[in-house]
């Protein structure tokens, strides 16, 4: 039919050019018609030459993908336009000799299933762009085969594609994005064949190996991305042939050895970036020659040495961060020539000296982080007067003098964290009219003088810790008004007067007012904080009573009123405050009986009653019967419940015990000595439960001892034995099988764990003992013990829940808010209230039971079961770096794993997923996601859509969580810092988004 219509088109052009010889006049019209036809011709030849074939390799390729919006529904032969130049997604190129299909564009439409090569033959394809979507399975082996010398344009990022690079080139090939997918591999010699590309982005995957040499044969090439992989081996210095190079993105893999000197070559540059690597030796002099320079990333590796002073010639650089290394020496006042700085990091080095004056005259300035480092003297007198700061965080160096009136020039101002060094003098008073201030850390210093009354007035501020200081003055008598307030810390200073009553603030959750001299009576007014989670007012020299009204603080968790002058009675209302649990009185006047319901609180696991005037019984509930001898010593009490523990002797009856006056009034002797009698055997047998027990079990005699009588009258030796089957397994471990097990007697249900290792440390039993009497609601309780030279158990509290592993992927932010927090305050409980200090061994998901109050419940790793540089302990990912060097299980290794928690709980990923292309472990992935700030990148899909009113708590979190998981122990926060920090940032409503701001905390 198509052959039909040529022959009979160019039959007409015949007989009129017949017709042009006889009739002249009509030759002009003629000529027109037969342009018009020529040009029908050419086109339908053109459209019929090839359309069947387009539109076999184009089905061909629908039908291998899924398309669940029906984005390419028009894709259909049958339609009344089988022309794919309409087709969704396809454009074609028209002029007037041909019409071919040009480019395929379908990113970011949801499809998915495996991708078929057919796409890649279309003779005259241009660019082909399947960005963003679903698309799994292998690349295509023959994809870069026989494909047209057309093609110009591949993206193919973000997907899900696995396999390995395609072998093949296309010297067409301009643009080559793979990224963000998980091929793996390592990349083929054959890639420097590309010999036209400018754009090679493969990063994003889990590509190992070195970088080939032959790369340098890309001579167009002028970005190339390889960052979060994991390549080895040396920068190649062949690198330094690729003349025309703007951007080079190496991040986040595993790169060794020194810089090359040949990057100096690249005068082209424009951005450098070999973040988080294993680089060493010093920063290459030549660096200096790449005089089109704005952005030089550094940060994360090991290298040493001074900074070039030549480096500060380049003057366009905008953003310069060579943080968290070992380099050393002073900062030069060449750092002035830098007029186009924004964001200067250089925090986490060995530097130096004194800051460099010339960082004051740096008029785009708005970054500053030197934190973390050894620079003395004073901060540069003009710094902020000409600057454009809005973060300046100098905090942990040995710097001294005042602090510049000047910091607050620009009205930008956001973070200004200048805290543990040894500044002096008063806070200035610019800064009282500074409007843009939000976070604000001063404390660890030598600060003196008073706090102007306009600075308790700052709008935005929500964090204000100024503690550790000599600052001094009244302070309640002003009217406070700060109403972004969450977290004031004004301790350990000299202020002295009466207790504000008012701070302004309805958000206000953590107030620490102690180690000052403050005055007078606590006044009711505190009861109106009802976002209140913190008190602390010890060490003052505070009268009167306890305010009833303190009750009205329903999140209240720790309440500190030590060492003071406080009377009255002990308000029976605190026991309805619901998940108080830390509770300090020690040290004042207090009289009267403990409230009887006081014990009743659930949540309470820490007390301190010490050194008042009270007396009576000892409540024998909840945390009054593990209670510490030096938490109730000095008062008239006696014990009620385990003696053991308070050290109290036992109560006598006298006329406030009814027993008494029955007794008396019955003048039953021989029924008082049975009474008597009862009583002391209830308290024997109470201490004959909590006693070792040998017992006759499986395979001989077993020594069994519990630390919870309820327990030690209802869990038998055979009831263990009988859990310990295989159909009750719970879990498996490298340390241990776990068993469900229940009492024949009443059905209490528990948990056995069988040790399967060879041998116990001989320490083990006498940790138990310790371990055994710790009690909070956040911390998985241990009941008892069984052991003898066969075997041993160890028995936990049945929590009815789930793993938190199991169920993390579910949850919400506001649930997985509520966890983080819950497993924050068993550390601080673990590290910071217990004496001797308790490390909780391996904090992880899989050992955190999440309740259907979305409660966590953390379970401790039992003390010498598994003992570091062990293969067992080696290989798991939440142990901390210098754990797993044998260098011992600390504190600060908890910490280390409940960062990874919390980058678990943002992302939805951990540290065994394989799909980072990000070294050993999740943590430099995450520090690259924080970096870039790509909240909708690196959030778990589940709370992506509380990303917008949750953004400062996210990446808050995300910048504790790093500092959780920092290569040196002594940068991680304590147990305590975490906590207040954590608990303060969730709920922070403003920051500077944008940038890449971090601090110590």
């Amino acid at each position: 039919m198509c052959a039909f219509h040529v022959d009979a088109i160019n039959f007409e052009l015949m007989m009129m050019m017949k017709m042009a010889r006889r009739r002249p006049h009509q030759t002009c019209l003629i000529s027109c018609m037969f342009m018009f036809l020529f040009f029908f011709s050419n086109q339908t030849s053109a459209l019929d030459d090839g359309h069947e074939h387009q539109l076999q390799l184009l089905l061909s390729f629908k039908a291998s993908i899924n398309d669940p919006l029906n984005f390419l529904s028009d894709w259909n032969k049958t339609t009344s336009s089988n022309n794919p130049c309409n087709w969704h997604g396809i454009t074609c190129n028209n002029n007037n000799s041909s019409s071919y299909i040009k480019a395929i564009e379908l990113s970011g439409r949801n499809i998915s299933g495996k991708l078929s090569s057919s796409i890649f033959h279309l003779s005259h394809i241009e660019t082909i762009d399947l960005s963003n979507n679903q698309l799994a399975g292998q690349l295509p082996k023959d994809m870069f085969v026989g494909v047209s010398n057309s093609l110009r344009h591949l993206n193919l990022s973000n997907n899900n594609f696995t396999g390995v690079v395609p072998q093949g080139s296309v010297a067409s090939l301009e643009v080559l994005d793979l990224s963000n997918n998980m091929i793996s591999g390592q990349i083929p010699d054959g890639i420097g064949s590309f010999s036209s590309l400018k754009f090679l982005d493969l990063g994003g995957n889990i590509l190992v190996g070195s970088i080939p040499s032959s790369i340098s044969n890309m001579s167009s090439l002028e970005d190339l991305t390889l960052a979060s992989n994991q390549l080895s081996g040396k920068i190649p210095t062949q690198l330094g042939q690729l003349k025309s190079l703007k951007w080079i993105y190496l991040g986040y893999n595993n790169l060794s050895g020194q810089i090359p000197e040949q990057i100096g070559n690249l005068v082209k540059l424009n951005h450098l970036d070999l973040v988080f690597n294993k680089l060493t030796g010093q920063i290459p002099v030549s660096l200096s020659n790449l005089t089109q320079l704005r952005y030089l990333f550094l940060y994360g590796n090991k290298l040493t040495g001074p900074v070039p002073q030549s480096l500060f010639g380049l003057e366009k650089l905008v953003s310069l961060d060579l943080s968290d290394n070992f380099l050393s020496g002073e900062i030069s006042e060449n750092v002035g020539q830098l007029q186009n700085l924004e964001i200067l990091h250089l925090f986490s080095n060995n530097f130096t000296g004194k800051i460099p004056s010339a960082l004051a005259s740096l008029p785009r300035l708005q970054v500053l982080q030197l934190w973390s480092n050894k620079f003395s003297g004073e901060i540069p007198r003009r710094l902020g007067y000409r600057n454009n700061l809005t973060v300046l965080d100098l905090s942990t160096n040995s710097l001294t003098g005042k602090i510049p009136d000047t910091l607050c020039d620009s009205g930008r101002l956001f973070k200004l964290i200048l805290f543990s060094n040894s500044l002096e003098g008063e806070i200035p008073r610019s800064f009282s009219s500074c409007k843009s201030l939000g976070r604000v850390r001063l404390q660890n210093n030598r600060l003196s003088g008073e706090i102007s009354a306009e600075f308790t007035k700052l709008p935005l501020v929500y964090f204000l810790d100024i503690s550790g200081n000599n600052l001094s003055g009244r302070i309640g008598e002003r009217k406070w008004d700060m109403p972004s307030l969450q977290m004031l810390n004004i301790g350990r200073n000299g202020f002295f007067g009466n207790l504000p009553d008012n701070f302004g603030s309805e958000k206000l959750e953590n107030l620490d007012l102690s180690e000052n001299r403050f005055s007078g009576t606590i006044s009711p007014s505190f009861g109106n904080l009802s976002e209140l989670m913190q008190l602390k007012l010890s060490h003052n020299e505070l009268s009167g009573p306890i305010p009833k009204q303190l009750s009205s603080c329903m999140k209240l968790v720790s309440l500190d009123l030590s060492h003071n002058r406080l009377t009255g009675p002990i308000p029976t209302s605190l026991s309805d405050m619901p998940v108080l649990g830390d509770l300090d009185l020690s040290e004042n006047d207090i009289f009267g009986e403990i409230p009887r319901n006081l014990g009743v609180i659930e949540s309470l696991v820490q007390v301190n009653i010490s050194h008042n005037k009270l007396h009576g019984t000892l409540p024998s509930t909840a945390a009054f019967l593990a209670i510490n001898a030096s938490a109730v010593a000095g008062n008239d009490l006696c014990g009620g419940g385990d003696t053991t523990t308070s050290g109290l002797p036992l109560c006598k009856s006298d006329k406030r015990n009814p027993t008494w006056w029955f007794v008396v009034t019955c003048s039953l002797v021989a029924l008082l000595g049975f009474g008597v009698a009862a009583y002391v055997f209830v308290i024997m047998r109470r201490r004959n439960d909590l006693k070792v027990k040998t017992v006759e079990g499986e395979g001989g005699i077993w020594e069994l001892q519990f630390f919870d009588s309820k327990v030690s009258r209802s869990v038998t030796i055979h009831d263990i034995f009988s859990a310990a089957k295989q159909g009750n397994v719970i879990a498996m471990g490298k340390t241990g099988i776990s068993y469900r097990g229940e009492s024949v007697l009443n059905g209490m249900q528990f948990v056995v764990k069988e040790d399967t290792m060879n041998s116990i440390p001989p320490s083990f039993w006498c940790k138990m003992v310790e371990f055994g009497r710790l009690r909070h609601p956040n911390v998985i309780k241990l009941i008892g013990i069984c052991h003898s030279q066969k075997g041993a158990y160890v028995l936990y509290e049945y929590c009815e829940g789930k793993v938190l592993s199991q169920v993390l992927r579910n949850l919400s932010w506001e649930q997985r808010r509520k966890i983080a927090l819950g497993i924050a305050r068993a550390l601080r409980f673990l590290h910071c209230r217990c004496s001797p200090s308790v490390v909780a061994g391996r904090v992880s998901p899989e050992k955190v039971i999440v309740d259907a109050k979305d409660e966590p419940r953390i379970r401790l790793s039992l003390p010498g079961m598994v003992q570091p540089g062990s293969k067992g302990f080696t290989a798991s990912s939440y142990i901390a770096p210098e754990a797993k060097e044998g260098k011992g299980i600390t504190e600060k290794s908890d910490i280390y794993g409940f960062g990874l928690v919390l980058i678990e709980l943002l992302t939805g990923k951990g540290p065994a997923d394989t799909e980072f292309g990000v070294h050993e472990s999740i943590v430099e992935w995450a520090r690259y996601c924080y970096s870039d700030c790509h909240l909708d990148v690196w959030t778990d899909p589940m709370i992506r859509g509380h990303v917008s009113s949750n953004q400062n708590e996210i990446v808050e979190t995300m910048n504790l969580a790093l500092h959780c998981t920092a290569r040196d122990p002594t940068a991680r926060p304590c147990a305590d810092e975490l906590y207040k920090t954590l608990d303060s940032t969730m709920r922070t409503s403003s920051c500077v988004s944008s940038l890449k701001v971090s601090s110590p905390f």
